[in-house]
């Protein structure tokens, strides 16, 4: 079995594979706090928990946008699962060129949403992520990265309107049931969602311009994919484990050969 460990901001996701399958996946709040040990004991008891023997893998590889995080989760990966992790990062083989101007200023879990999403479509697409921030990621039918756009993460829009309005309540990110609000959380809620709908058609709209590639497939991923993919006619799909789909073949591509 493959352990696929995705460590963003706000969450980490776990996901174990069997060949091509994602046989679990796991979503732990991510702190700084925590040891090695106490990852390592919470993700045994997970292991527990579904029937599965952590003796089990054979393979494991890490994406990491927070540094401060990486050393304790390779230390739990050696320690508890006694392997020498893959982690994400320059010199590992990706098959995609990077067209940024600091190609290593790009963070890990974008390339590997960017490598997933051309090996699904085959061709220009643009990955839309809903995490801490919101990411655009654009690919080109020959499977390079161009770039992309980062944006405040509607979670963090909504925590800035409660933190800096004192007016403002705390709301829940749902859809309300019509654009012109009637009371304060129902416009409050309207503007996250529906302006965030406006933010991301425009913005693939212009990508699709610069790009040259007006038929360019989207695909969203993150924690509130769903509801976006839902809302806009512009999104083709959307993912919650395209990450976890990204860590996989990258791990294929530098340990061993697809099963």
């Amino acid at each position: 079995m493959l352990l696929v460990i995705d460590v963003g901001n706000s969450h980490s996701v776990f996901g174990l594979y069997r060949g091509r399958s994602l046989v679990q996946c796991w979503r732990l709040s991510t702190s700084r706090h925590r040891t090695s040990d106490e990852y390592g004991i919470l993700v045994r008891q997970l292991f527990e928990t579904a029937g599965l023997d952590p003796g089990g893998i054979e393979g494991c590889i890490i994406a990491c946008v927070v540094p401060p995080m990486l050393p304790i989760v390779v230390e739990m990966v050696k320690r508890y699962a006694d392997l020498e992790p893959l982690v994400v990062g320059p010199g590992i083989r990706t098959g995609m060129p990077i067209l940024m101007e600091q190609p290593r200023e790009v963070g890990a879990d974008r390339i590997v949403n960017a490598v997933a999403a051309y090996d699904r479509v085959g061709d220009a697409v643009i990955v839309v992520d809903f995490g801490t921030a919101t990411t655009f990621d654009a690919v080109s039918g020959r499977g390079e990265y161009l770039g992309g756009i980062i944006c405040p993460g509607i979670a963090i829009s909504a925590e800035a309107l409660f933190q800096r309005a004192s007016k403002l309540p705390r709301v829940e990110i749902v859809r309300p049931s019509r654009v012109i609000g009637r009371n304060t959380v129902a416009c409050i809620q309207s503007g996250l969602v529906f302006g965030y709908v406006g933010l991301i058609e425009g913005l693939v709209t212009r990508i699709r311009e610069e790009a040259g590639a007006p038929e360019m497939k989207v695909i969203a991923t993150g924690g509130l994919s769903r509801l976006f993919a839902e809302e806009s006619s512009l999104i083709d799909a959307h993912d919650e484990n395209l990450t976890l789909s990204g860590l996989r073949l990258l791990h294929e591509r530098n340990v061993r050969d697809p099963e």
